[in-house]
């Protein structure tokens, strides 16, 4: 199963890609068959997603797992948001992630079991941080196709990929939605997680917590930025890139440090 939804994945990237080369524009037709695909991949990610993530004791959020489900909430948003705005065109670097996302949470077998009967404040940290690191994960990445845009086009030597990416405005206005949705649910993740922190150095969470709140600060310096002096272009994508790395190191490098290296949960 992990095979076909991977397969469906790469096939309705390969298939956008494929204007790529031609040059062609992505027509309405070859729109709705790439969102086919996807979301029938979607559909058996979930099933797969909840055979590992359902344990008997618990659930199961190791590293490998947590990459999985942030995967398949990028691969979510963006077929959702594909069907009211051009984004389909970003399937060609999101679904790839997406394929290895899903072979990494189902060919590495590792557990974290979490127990079910967290408190909700707890339950709700953990929802609101995944979906929080899914959004500005793909606001992320589209500042990385805006980076290779901006540098090409400075030199007047377009990428070919241009031609099938949403126009270059089109693509920092969605970049700043996704940032500021983001923005907000990780403010949401960060105080409900705060009352439960007992012991910072004993629970491991020295390094989650400050470079959470770190990446916080940039994020708020950027939308700050943006409102005040219209922060755009170069400005925007390094701010977006910093708390963005920032904050994958706080929680999937600490976690695959203790989980992959050290061994710890």
């Amino acid at each position: 199963m992990a095979f076909s939804a991977i397969v469906l994945y790469l096939s309705a990237a390969l298939l956008i890609a494929r204007k790529l080369l031609t040059g062609q524009s992505i027509g309405k037709k070859d729109k709705n068959l790439a969102l086919l695909l996807g979301f029938a991949g979607l559909i058996l990610h979930a099933v797969i997603l909840h055979q590992l993530l359902i344990a008997e004791h618990g659930i199961n959020l190791s590293f490998p797992n947590a990459a999985s489900l942030v995967g398949w909430l990028i691969a979510a948003l963006l077929l959702i948001g594909s069907i009211r705005q051009p984004m389909e065109s970003l399937a060609i670097v999101f679904f790839p992630v997406t394929a290895f996302c899903l072979g990494l949470g189902h060919f590495i077998q590792e557990q974290h079991i979490i127990a079910p009967h967290l408190p909700t404040g707890l339950q709700l940290h953990i929802l609101f941080s995944i979906i929080s690191y899914s959004l500005l994960s793909i606001a992320a990445l589209q500042a990385i196709l805006l980076a290779i845009a901006d540098a090409r086009l400075k030199k007047r030597h377009p990428v070919p990929i241009m031609r099938v990416l949403p126009p270059l405005q089109t693509m920092e206005t969605l970049m700043f939605r996704f940032i500021w949705l983001g923005f907000f649910l990780l403010t949401i993740a960060l105080i409900t997680g705060f009352p439960y922190i007992d012991d910072i150095f004993g629970q491991h969470l020295i390094h989650k917590t400050v470079l959470s709140v770190i990446a916080w600060f940039v994020f708020a310096i950027l939308l700050w930025g943006r409102q005040r002096f219209g922060w755009r272009g170069r400005t925007a994508i390094r701010f977006t890139l910093a708390g963005m790395i920032t904050l994958l190191l706080a929680y999937f490098g600490s976690k695959a440090v203790l989980e992959l290296i050290l061994h710890r949960t």
